[in-house]
């Protein structure tokens, strides 16, 4: 079973350099939006099954062209939803940067626990407890390798990729999740394997589903390592994203 982890493209939040976590309304910005399309160009080549999303607007908008160009009706899923930052949403995050439970988010994520919201490690717990359920579903409905995507948000999405990468939880912030990047995991019997990593222009094909790279006989490998993390979490500045390594 193979996923495609995408994240939503620039948010307005993301321009205004707020944490936006769950509230509601948070469009997508022009980029955002033209972003989606591009991902959706990106992903016609592969024959994609099924389409599940966060149920928070930025996620809807932007599997939408993906869903149209597929004919697929997406489906929301409550566990792929963004992080309850509690207090914190909606703050700007040049004043988050101030509170001291900034620095534990940072090197200590697994006993992060935001002010009236949900901690890190609770986050992972449902995340990666979700895509595998829909993994198992996906195999037994079918008895073969079904490529599907999951659109959710940046923490959300490190927090998968650490489980597949094998790491503890307190160094996902070593990992990068651009807006509009695509991280691509592959779930076999014995062990995840990471094909992807913050993926935003290569070529894709790779990806189909083969007899090679059926459920039961991928011995796939880790993609080549990106560059490393900048001050702010985010690489570039041409993504319009947040400075800060919360992830929207």
């Amino acid at each position: 079973m193979t996923v495609i982890l995408l994240r939503h493209g620039v948010s307005t939040s993301n321009t205004a350099r707020t944490l936006a976590g769950r509230s509601a309304g948070v469009e997508l910005t022009d980029r955002g939006a033209e972003q989606a399309r591009a991902v959706a160009e990106r992903l016609a080549q592969l024959p994609i099954e099924y389409i599940v999303h966060s149920p928070l607007l930025r996620c809807q908008r932007t599997v939408g062209p993906l869903a149209e160009k597929f004919g697929l009706e997406p489906e929301y899923d409550d566990q792929l939803i963004e992080v309850d930052y509690g207090d914190w949403t909606g703050q700007p995050i040049a004043d988050l940067l101030t509170e001291p439970l900034w620095k534990v988010v940072q090197q200590h994520a697994s006993g992060a626990v935001f002010p009236n919201g949900e901690g890190l490690a609770q986050v992972q717990s449902r995340a990666v407890a979700a895509i595998r359920a829909r993994e198992r579903a996906y195999a037994e409905k079918h008895g073969r390798d079904v490529l599907w995507v999951a659109c959710t948000h940046g923490d959300v999405i490190k927090s998968v990729l650490a489980d597949a990468f094998g790491i503890h939880l307190d160094g996902f912030q070593r990992i990068v999740v651009e807006p509009a990047s695509i991280s691509v995991i592959r779930y076999t019997p014995t062990a995840p394997y990471v094909w992807r990593l913050n993926d935003t222009g290569s070529d894709l094909s790779a990806l189909a589903p083969s007899e090679r790279h059926g459920a039961s006989t991928s011995t796939a490998t880790a993609p080549t390592a990106t560059s490393g993390p900048v001050p702010g979490g985010e690489i570039g500045g041409g993504s319009g994203a947040d400075n800060g390594n919360a992830e929207q």
